[in-house]
């Protein structure tokens, strides 16, 4: 999955590609890349982020989800609203990405059940200006599993098809950069749910961090090699997909593994 973040304050790449005929090649290339598909948000979701009202948010995605579909990429919107979600799909969208797992929105669980849509309901505790004011834990690994259960079991309350579902134990979102590493030392337990687990590390924070220099973390931009690691143990655990920013290294990763893999059957 390869991120277009149509924002002006997206932690990595905001500003990037706010215009959408820059955006939309920039989604042609991540494909091109090897992205099976390309995750479309409007939305900063960054530790300490404000909200954008509805309409912002449906100007910056629509015409970019529009133009990526008619060149025939498949596309996931990255929305926490249901109304926004609708006229994605009805743009051309195929997979709903909730980082709220639908808790943000008391729609959205009856938006997918209508429409037929995957949806990727993300582990959420809170928005992103106080997620991190709500990092405690009793046992991490399942603490996360329960709450993720209970955002699956809504979803399938509503009329959502078990496999429309897919879950993420969501990094960096009301965790800890420690917790992030024990949550990725445990993905064989989010496998275990039986649903297609994305992982979604792609330049964030615990990753500088790890690559510190002198000055400080390292750069969001310069931390592509270090998600290609993160690819490669994922894959290993058996992850569905995994969001990234640079989507060559990932696949190529994705690749290594898939042959190794072949190998040891």
């Amino acid at each position: 999955m390869g991120v277009v973040n149509v924002t002006p304050d997206s932690f990595s790449d905001g500003g990037q590609w706010l215009d959408a005929a820059t955006a939309v090649r920039h989604g042609v290339a991540l494909a091109s890349d090897g992205a099976d598909l390309v995750d479309v948000g409007g939305e900063s979701t960054r530790p300490g982020a404000l909200r954008i009202d509805a309409d912002e948010e449906a100007r910056r995605v629509l015409p970019v989800i529009e133009g990526l579909a008619a060149e025939g990429v498949v596309v996931s919107v990255d929305t926490m609203r249901a109304a926004t979600a609708r006229r994605a799909l009805e743009a051309g969208a195929s997979i709903v990405n909730d980082v709220s797992g639908g808790r943000a929105d008391p729609e959205m669980m009856a938006l997918a059940a209508e429409t037929g849509s995957p949806i990727v309901l993300m582990h959420w505790r809170e928005h992103s200006a106080s997620m991190q004011r709500h990092t405690h834990y009793d046992d991490l690994v399942a603490d996360i599993r329960a709450e993720l259960g209970v955002q699956v079991e809504a979803a399938l309350a509503a009329g959502v098809a078990a496999d429309r579902i897919i879950v993420d134990p969501g990094l960096g979102f009301s965790k800890t950069g420690e917790q992030n590493w024990t949550v990725l030392a445990h993905l064989d337990a989010f496998v275990d749910l039986g649903y297609p687990l994305l992982v979604a590390a792609s330049r964030k924070g615990f990753l500088g961090e790890l690559l510190a220099g002198d000055d400080g973390p390292r750069p969001a931009g310069q931390r592509d090699d270090a998600t290609a690691a993160v690819t490669t143990l994922a894959a290993t655990a058996g992850a569905w997909c995994v969001r990234v920013h640079d989507a060559r290294s990932s696949a190529d990763a994705v690749r290594v593994v898939a042959r190794l893999h072949r190998e040891q059957r």
